[in-house]
Parts: structure tokens; sequence; C-alpha cells
């Protein structure tokens, strides 16, 4: 009985009551204010059963107006009107809504995709004081999760793993991340046989973005889509066999019921779609310096071409510590290669810089096991070009923070450009075991070069893709605002 009430009163930390959500239900008085207000996103397709049990327990112990189930309700939606509710309690003098919407923690369930997706709304709405993520990890790799301490694997469905992992998010600090922002243009000239309609498998947070010409006969780069990240961005051989997992779960849901059976799975498609062998008919046709010109941006505000090594079958553009279920492929170069190659040392997570890495193969890759063991380091940059070469093939394949796609490249004259450029800054949760490292962190241990810093003001408007950068495209162009009526 005394265990009950306990739970009881530190479930009230968490409580939001049901007219803070529905504006048409009567206002509920509650005993005290949450100290620690949340709302619960779940993708009740990550980790087989997984997130279908935790969607039950956390309804038990909450209010079921603030969980929601991904697969019935968008969280752009969801909200879009929570946010325009709590405004308009707020300007009626609503106290207990003005301290929720000051206090809001929001907690994600599934992979990194799914997380990279509330991010990217939560970057949309574009709040004064968004609310920090803490994320829960359902997913393959959960890199999302593990840089920022909570775990490689599902903490538990059950209810006591439940009300740990709740206490956990109300003593975890904030920490500010980059955000990146990804622009893809393609041309298509007059009798091309370039496709511009997306393909259906984009990431949640890539969408297309039309605009008219300034001149209706400038044709060039007429489709582009526009989305951002998180983690990473990677393309190449590590994509493909991505790809090729989630067509086989998309195909046989059946046999993907639990986290570690998939991980075999994803294992078998690596050896199965050539990663640990290059194919001997065509050895260059998977070769990143085959297939695209790589230039980057430093702090310096200059483009300059990147040299990919022949041999590079796959590269990453790493914002995280974190890829391939908690490797680290930049490591930790000596000081010789610092200078050597112009590298900020140590990799941060706010310091509007990417690490960019190559890999040969899958079995360079499992170097990344080994203590000390770590990617081709390429560079450190604060933008990123890709322009893809003509004729060389018909797609490539991208991934997104864990969700990959295959994208059709236009043929003949046509042209595809990706760049990726800094876009701002969100906010996490993260616990005492997070791995991550920000500037604060960097400072205080007197490691971090101090021309590393970047601004959350950070915008690059200076450029054509500035129009392409006002949104993420996670969720439909909106303020919460927009809803609001003016009085």
């Amino acid at each position: 009985m005394k265990n009950n009430l306990v739970e009881n009163n530190m479930l009230k930390e968490f409580y939001i009551p049901t007219y803070i959500f529905v504006p048409e239900s009567p206002a509920e008085k509650v005993s005290q204010i949450p100290s620690c207000p949340v709302i619960v996103f779940i993708n009740t397709k990550s980790g087989g059963q997984l997130g279908h049990d935790l969607i039950v327990t956390y309804r038990k112990l909450l209010n079921n107006s603030q969980v929601f189930d991904l697969l019935e309700e968008a969280p752009d939606k969801v909200l879009h009107k929570l946010y325009g509710n709590m405004e308009r309690l707020k300007r009626d003098g609503d106290t207990l809504a003005a301290e929720i919407h000051r206090r809001l923690r929001l907690i994600v369930a599934g992979g990194d995709g799914t997380a990279g997706w509330l991010l990217g709304v939560v970057s949309d709405l574009k709040l004064v004081h968004p609310p920090p993520v803490a994320t829960v990890p359902l997913g393959t790799g959960n890199n999302l999760p593990y840089s920022f301490g909570w775990g490689k694997r599902n903490p538990g469905t059950d209810e006591k793993s439940v009300l740990s992992f709740l206490q956990s998010v109300r003593q975890a600090k904030e920490m500010k991340i980059d955000s990146w922002h990804i622009v893809m243009k393609m041309e298509s000239p007059k009798g091309s046989t370039c496709d511009p309609i997306a393909p259906l498998d984009l990431p949640h947070s890539l969408h297309a973005f039309h605009r008219v010409p300034d001149n209706p006969q400038d044709k060039e780069y007429s489709c582009t889509f526009r989305g951002g990240f998180w983690n990473y961005f990677s393309m190449g051989m590590d994509a493909q066999v991505s790809y090729a997992f989630h067509s086989e779960r998309k195909l046989h849901p059946e046999k993907f019921k639990n986290q570690l059976s998939n991980q075999k799975t994803y294992l078998k498609l690596a050896c199965t779609q050539g990663w640990f062998c290059a194919s001997l008919c065509h050895p260059m046709s998977r070769n990143i310096a085959h297939l695209a010109k790589v230039k980057i941006m430093k702090k310096s505000g200059k483009w300059e071409t990147l040299e990919i090594p022949q041999s590079i079958r796959s590269i990453v553009c790493l914002n995280l510590p974190s890829f391939s279920g908690g490797l680290n492929p930049w490591g930790t170069p000596s000081e010789r290669k610092q200078r050597k190659r112009d590298l900020v040392m140590p990799p941060l997570v706010d310091d509007g810089l990417l690490e960019i890495v190559g890999f040969k193969d899958a079995w360079h890759g499992l170097v990344l096991l080994s203590p000390k063991g770590h990617g081709t380091r390429l560079a450190q940059a604060h933008r990123v070009q890709f322009k893809f070469h003509k004729d060389t093939t018909d797609h490539a394949y991208m991934r997104l923070d864990g969700e990959p796609w295959n994208q059709p490249l236009p043929k003949d004259d046509g042209k595809v450009l990706v760049e990726i450029s800094h876009a701002g800054q969100v906010k996490m949760l993260a616990t005492k075991n997070c791995i991550a490292k920000g500037i604060h962190e960097a400072l205080a241990m007197s490691t971090v070069h101090p021309e590393s810093s970047s601004s959350s003001d950070d915008t690059d408007d200076d450029d054509d893709f500035a129009e392409e950068r006002k949104n993420f495209g996670a969720a439909l162009s909106f303020r919460y605002m927009d809803d609001v009526t003016k009085e």
C-alpha cells in the first residue's frame, strides 16, 4: 500500500491533465504542479513487440492523452495543436498551462529515424523555448540514445523499468547539439531521363520542395528535396546494406521480432550485399570518388575539393560519437595527425563541424571494435557538397540518421547536387553516462580550439540555398502561433 502511494505521488511529477491537450475539455484541478511534465511518442513498429508493450505500460502509468502512437498520430499535428492550446490557456491566465509549457520534456521511443523525425518537427515549430528530448532505444543502431547515455537496447517495458526511465528523464541535464540541413537538387532539362518524383521510401525528415524559378527558362536544379539530421548522413555501401535490411523488414515483418535477431540479420545482409567483398566485375563501381566530386567548407568560408582515396566505398558525415550501434569511427587522432590534417580536437556535438570519415569495406569497419580503431579520417567541415558525376550509375544509396533510401539519379546531361550545412541547434536530454561532449565540457578540460565554437544563429543565408534552408521538412511548414486567434 505504501509503495503504491509513493508511486502515485511520483507519477504526479510527470502528469499532464487532458484539458491541456483538448480545448473543449473542462479544466482539471491538480494537487501539485508537475516538476517534469512529459509527452511520450512511441513507434509501435520498432523493436518487434517492444513498442506495443511499451505504449501499454506508459498509458497505464500516465494520462492516455499524453502518450501517442506515432502510427496513429503524427507528431507535427500533436505538437501544433498542443502549443496552440497552451498559448490560449496562458493568455487566459492559466498558471498550470504556463508551468507545463515552461517545464515540458519529450520522450520518443523508436529507432534513430523515429527520433530524428520528432527532432525535425520540434525544429520546424520554431518555438521560443523548445522542449528537450529523451530517447528510448528501440531500433537496430540506436546511435542517438547511446550518445546521450540512454543505452543501446530497450531498458524494459514493465512498470518498474518505465518508472526508472521516467526518473532518469527528470534528473537528466539539457545539452545542445548541432542540427544539419541537407538540400538535394536535381536538374531536369528537356529530354532528360531523370524522374523528378521522390521515391516512396524517403526518410521522414526529407521532403520535396517546390518553387518557381526566377527565370522560367532556367530549369537548372528544378527538382529539390530538403531535410535535416542530427547524427549522420552516409552514402555508399553501408547505406545499401541498411536499405536491404529495411526492405526485407517491410516484406517480412514477422521475422523481425527482437533487436538481437535484427542485428544478426543485418550482418548477414552485409555479406550478401558485397560489403565484405568488392565486386570483381566492376571494382570501381562502388567507390565514392567514382560516384561524386566532394567539396568541403571549413570555418574560413572557402570551398575546397576533398580528395577521396579510390578505395573508399562508403562516406559518413558524422555529428555524434556513435555509428553502427555505438562505434566511434573518428577515434582519437594524435596531435601530429591533427596538425597535418588541420583537424580540430576533440569532435564536439555543438561546434558547428561535421567529422567526415571513409570506409573501404566492412572489414575496415571491424577495426572500430579495437580500442583505438577508427575509419579513414578525411576532414572536419562546416559544410559539405556532393556533385554526382554523369552516367556513372542510375541510383545511389543514402542514409539519414538510420533511415536509408535508394535515390534515383538522372542520366545524360542531368545533374545532382547534395549540400549539407549547419542549420542551428536543438536540445537533447542526457544522463550521467552521456558520451557526447559539448563545448562547455571541452572548455572545462581546456581541449577545445577557440575557433571551433558555433552560434545557433548560424544560418548561412548568403547563398542559393537560403530559401530551401528555411525548414527541415520534417513537418508541414508552420509555426504553432499561426492558429492562435489574436485579439
